[in-house]
């Protein structure tokens, strides 16, 4: 082993080593024998199959148009946010069902699912999607009822006598 007393001995022993190359996966488009991607969006008590494939923006939630489902405009713009994001607009068409939970959960599981499966069918949209925080399945649920209290957390009116 020789002595290394300087900068320059140090680089020339590291570079005379075997370079270490550790590679990140390459992601590779996932899409069935239609063309489709399908990924599975979770919010709340709602979970959501979702599908797409290119099309021109149509986007059909339990076999009604998502106007005639998610009659708030709010609902309408949580749906549109991954497609606004990935700078794909009316260019995906949409096929998802739905269950459990309110409007608002099913809403977030679409939107959810939306974002995996556009991650699926076109890998390099991942870092954008990721960056906006689409990708993470907000784990907040309702919190269970426990006995002796009116709600989860809410106590009765206590009285002295």
């Amino acid at each position: 082993m020789s002595d290394i007393k300087s900068l320059d001995d140090l680089k020339s022993a590291v570079g005379a080593a075997a370079p270490v190359q550790t590679l990140a996966p390459v992601r590779v488009a996932v899409r069935d024998k239609l063309g489709r991607a399908y990924a599975t969006g979770k919010r709340k008590n709602a979970v959501a199959r979702v599908w797409i494939k290119p099309g021109t923006g149509k986007v059909v939630v339990n076999g009604k148009t998502m106007a005639e489902y998610f009659a708030r405009p709010v609902l309408q713009m949580i749906l549109r946010q991954p497609f606004t994001i990935a700078g794909r607009e009316d260019q995906f068409d949409v096929m998802a069902t739905v269950a459990g939970g309110g409007l608002s959960g099913q809403a977030g599981a679409v939107k959810h699912g939306v974002s995996k499966a556009l991650q699926l069918y076109e890998p390099a949209l991942r870092g954008a999607l990721k960056a906006a925080g689409f990708l993470t399945r907000d784990s907040r649920v309702v919190e269970r009822k426990k006995y002796g209290k009116a709600k989860a957390r809410k106590s009765f009116q206590f009285s002295k006598r």
